[in-house]
């Protein structure tokens, strides 16, 4: 879903590292979220994170052929030869041309068809922050924000499966979307949803993501509004087509920018820190699919499982339905954890925390939802966190008065001992 006014505990902690803290949250009941929203959230607004304070935030789009990139070269089509496996100095300064703010600005707007332009904001390749560039484009159909921002992405990792792979429908609501691979190799999503998961808003946000074989990921937003949020709907839908969003960041000259990010020398393994610097071991997580099965196996005998997904490591849901109407439930299955969230904390004899919430959903789902949490966090670190809400999805309004799993059933499941033979020693 959209990111909004502030993040669940999950949040901050599945970020790149997945447990490392990331964001602000707030924890106070109504940010008590299972996981799978918050990870479902980032995933979608990972880049829009990275540019966001501006008014019409992450974006970008545009239309049209070759772009003559106006940095680094001879004044023709750029071509890229990017790697971002680690560089010697002289390579890495050579293919390190700063990329300016300005200059992201003129090619964005030498992308876009004719129109008019305003709040115009950018940031290029030197910033520690990462580059972007973001503007207001009127095509005299209305104003709509776009944008765009990139960086480096390991090819073939999780993270990189992640930015492209497309949302479940429980978790973030949307109009459509489709993950694709290109000739030359690169992975390519297009989306189409909402700013507001409740609709609450009728605030569109489309978006493209592309990450290609040598590194590159390119993200590309644009809205029906002049920004992305608190601001008036200004047309049907966003200014640009998926084609054209496709035709945008697929252009070379984001690669080049890329290339020009300069290597962070605190990252082992990048051209800066060294040819002798070596990455440090990833800790180990739970693999999504064995999480989901495991679940499923814990589900009282009554409950009938009518859809699930979640993600590769960590966290799963199911909808389940006894009868009475659909139950979104949901579990994050966390090593390296040491806090738990809710009242009422209980500490077993083996040492294992226990809290538990029952309360209203979160306040991005539906009318008169409520979200029952069991947190547990046992002594060697491993946290289990099970939520049921009496909806299907948790943006969707109330379509019962309780979720089908009782509090007791939800703590039967977080404390289950099949949880810790599912996360590698190490």
């Amino acid at each position: 879903m959209p990111v909004e006014q502030h993040e669940d505990p999950f949040e901050g902690r599945l970020g790149d590292a997945l447990r490392q803290a990331g964001g602000t949250f707030e924890a106070d009941g109504a940010t008590l979220v299972a996981g799978g929203e918050a990870r479902g959230r980032r995933l979608l607004r990972r880049r829009r994170a990275a540019v966001a304070g501006g008014v019409a935030g992450v974006a970008l789009a545009g239309v049209g052929g070759a772009l003559l990139v106006p940095w680094g070269g001879s004044g023709g089509e750029e071509s890229v030869a990017a790697d971002p496996t680690p560089r010697s100095s002289a390579d890495a300064t050579k293919s390190s041309t700063p990329v300016s703010g300005d200059d992201l600005l003129r090619t964005l707007k030498g992308l876009l068809p004719e129109g008019k332009f305003s709040g115009e904001d950018s940031r290029g390749t030197e910033s520690e922050s990462g580059p972007y560039a973001r503007l207001v484009y009127d095509d005299g159909k209305g104003g709509g924000a776009i944008g765009i921002s990139m960086d480096r992405i390991e090819p073939g990792s999780r993270q990189a499966r992640e930015v492209t792979t497309c949302p479940a429908e429980e978790l973030v609501p949307h109009d459509a979307c489709s993950t694709s691979r290109l000739p030359d190799g690169s992975l390519l999503k297009l989306f189409q949803g909402y700013e507001y998961p409740d609709r609450r808003v009728d605030t569109k946000w489309w978006s493209a993501e592309l990450v290609t074989p040598e590194g590159h990921h390119v993200s590309v937003s644009e809205w029906n509004a002049e920004a992305e949020k608190d601001a008036p709907i200004t047309r049907p839908n966003p200014p640009l087509s998926t084609e054209q969003l496709k035709k945008v960041v697929t252009a070379e000259a984001w690669r080049t920018a890329v290339d020009a990010i300069p290597e962070d020398p605190k990252v082992p393994g990048s051209a800066a820190s060294g040819p002798t610097a070596s990455a440090p071991a990833a800790p180990p997580s739970a693999d999504g699919a064995a999480i989901e099965k495991t679940l499923i196996g814990l589900l009282p005998k009554d409950v009938k499982v009518v859809s699930k997904g979640g993600q590769e490591a960590e966290y799963r849901f199911v909808v389940v339905d006894d009868g009475k109407g659909a139950s979104f439930v949901q579990i994050n299955v966390q090593p390296g954890m040491d806090e738990v969230f809710g009242s009422g904390l209980e500490i077993l004899p083996d040492g294992t925390r226990v809290a538990t919430r029952q309360g209203p959903g979160d306040d991005k789902g539906g009318k008169g939802t409520v979200m029952w949490t069991v947190d547990t966090v046992r002594p060697g670190s491993l946290r289990v966190v099970v939520s049921a809400f009496n909806t299907g999805a948790q943006s969707a309004d109330a379509t019962r008065d309780t979720p089908a799993l009782t509090m007791a059933e939800l703590k039967r499941i977080a404390l289950s001992e099949k949880w810790e033979q599912l996360v590698p020693k190490g």
